[in-house]
């Protein structure tokens, strides 16, 4: 008989026939025993995606772009002239009327006219290469519109795990400003799988207090940093970035929600460019900061204490 076998988040195994029922015990025991190496890596692929979830969160920086200069790469267009259109001949009936003959006419000076337009612009691919010349030509030159356009462009193409919203500001022709919005400690996953050398299970456990905060900590800082590093590779003229990081967390003395900064920071390209990009999975995402200009009140397990960002910011 044909079966499916799922797994759950909390590690329940589910074997179900064709019609979407539960099978018997005897029959799941069959089925352990004919295909057990098929189910046993059902059962590895969800710990290995489960565990994936968390550690990705605090290796978000890994992938964060090099300062460099942007070289222009002509895009592969056809080099062909405009070609000039076929003029429309009025049918047999058409010619029996005035008016289609003359809208006729019409179309045939319309399309020579955009042909005319056309030729005087010059082929496709010169006026792409054009276009994209000239934008990269002020991204390289700190053209202030040209570098927050690219640098939104580059944000919005980020799949961050977690709700992260971010505004950036000019302060000075060679200084970017950025506020970002971090996830909530709440919004970290909390459990761990293992798979048990013996039986067909998924032992799914919740994680401690301490390794939750450990986690939001490595997540908060690789956010930071690879944002800060898309600025920087977003024009060569910014200088500085100045980031500072918050969340939403409830006033000790109030209990309303407010915005409390975990940590600001001012980064240099300078001391930036140090950082070797072709190995970023050995740098210590959180110990980083610290070779820059640092506000920051953090126990080693996590705790975060508010702090006052740089000027600029909020």
């Amino acid at each position: 008989m044909e079966i499916t076998v799922s797994i759950s988040d909390d590690g329940t195994l589910t074997f179900k026939d064709s019609s979407g029922n539960t099978i018997a015990e005897d029959l799941i025991e069959a089925a352990k025993k004919q295909q057990g190496d098929k189910i046993k890596a059902l059962i590895q692929g969800k710990c290995d995606e489960i565990n994936e979830q968390v550690e990705a969160l605090g290796r978000i920086h890994e992938y964060t772009s090099p300062p460099v200069a942007h070289a222009f790469q002509p895009k592969a267009f056809a080099e062909t002239r405009p070609v000039a259109p076929a003029s429309k001949t009025p049918g047999f009936f058409c010619k029996l009327i005035k008016s289609c003959v003359e809208k006729v006419e019409r179309e045939n000076a319309k399309a020579i006219e955009r042909h005319a337009e056309d030729a005087a612009d010059g082929t496709p691919a010169a006026r792409a290469r054009g276009t994209e010349a000239e934008f990269l030509d002020k991204l390289n030159a700190g053209n202030v519109d040209a570098i927050e356009h690219y640098f939104e462009a580059v944000l919005q193409d980020i799949a961050w795990p977690k709700e992260t919203l971010v505004v950036f500001d000019m302060l000075s022709p060679g200084t970017l400003a950025i506020d970002v919005d971090l996830p909530e400690i709440e919004d970290m996953p909390n459990k761990t799988a293992t798979v048990p050398q013996r039986g067909f299970k998924l032992s799914v456990k919740e994680m401690g207090a301490t390794q939750v905060q450990k986690l939001y900590m490595r997540h908060v800082h690789a956010v930071g940093f690879r944002i800060a590093g898309e600025a920087f590779s977003a024009s060569p003229k910014i200088e500085e970035v100045i980031l500072s990081a918050y969340s939403q967390r409830p006033d000790k003395t109030t209990g309303k929600m407010e915005d409390q900064y975990l940590y600001s920071v001012g980064i240099p390209r300078a001391k930036w460019i140090a950082i070797d990009f072709g190995n970023l999975g050995q740098v210590d995402v959180v110990d980083a900061f610290t070779r820059f200009e640092l506000r920051r009140d953090m126990t080693k397990t996590g705790v975060f204490k508010p702090i006052e960002p740089f000027e600029g910011k909020k």
